[in-house]
């Protein structure tokens, strides 16, 4: 691994391990509770096969029955209108937020996306869910150039104004490596495991598993 990559990698780390230290901890989880997994195709699995989508092998980490509520495409306004149906059907114990990708792509406004991300996470709480924000990259046109990607401020900022807990650095951390990524922004079977991994310590210490 180059030099500057080992150095990007270890930083991330240690602000990803700096942020969980500080976080609200949430109740365990027992084997087969049900847990939603709500994003886009990275959260689907793009670029890989269903077996190795991040929820897939978070699923056989933690022993819950994890359902992948991941749509190629969605924007956070899309995910938003489809959330309800999926806390009706699922009655979900702990959501997995990870969406925005693609308004940063699209270039939707910041504010809109973050009234909908808000609006997310407080219907999944009001629900009697626990929720867990996961940190997307903030897409740009030096990131692309560099890629050296790093999560968009919004998801530290509302996890703060919510009180709720964020997984950072998880995908910038992803798609800053060529080796994990099966496109410019998806990751392939190895970058979802990796991810996968990264997010269930963070659940870890947030106190949801063992």
């Amino acid at each position: 691994m180059p030099w500057n990559r080992r150095i990007f990698l270890t930083a991330a780390a240690a602000a990803s391990l700096a942020a969980c230290s500080k976080q609200p901890k949430l109740s365990a989880l027992p084997a087969g509770a049900p847990v939603l997994a709500l994003g886009d195709s990275i959260t689907f699995g793009t670029g890989a096969t269903p077996e190795t989508s991040y929820p897939t092998v978070l699923a056989k980490l933690t022993g819950w029955n994890i359902v992948n509520a991941g749509v190629p495409g969605d924007t956070s306004l899309a995910a938003l209108k489809r959330l309800p149906a999926l806390l009706q059907e699922h009655a979900p114990r702990l959501v997995l937020v990870s969406i925005g990708g693609n308004d940063f792509l699209r270039g939707v406004q910041e504010s809109e996306t973050r009234t909908n991300v808000r609006a997310i996470c407080q219907q999944c709480a009001a629900a009697g869910a626990q929720v867990v924000l996961v940190a997307i990259p903030g897409f740009s046109a030096l990131a692309a150039a560099t890629r050296s990607l790093s999560d968009h401020a919004l998801y530290a900022e509302l996890a703060q104004e919510l009180k709720i807990p964020v997984h950072a650095s998880g995908w910038a951390e992803v798609l800053s490596d060529a080796s994990l990524r099966s496109d410019p922004i998806h990751a392939n079977a190895r970058g979802y495991e990796v991810f996968a991994r990264g997010l269930a310590e963070t659940l870890r210490k947030l106190g949801l598993t063992g």
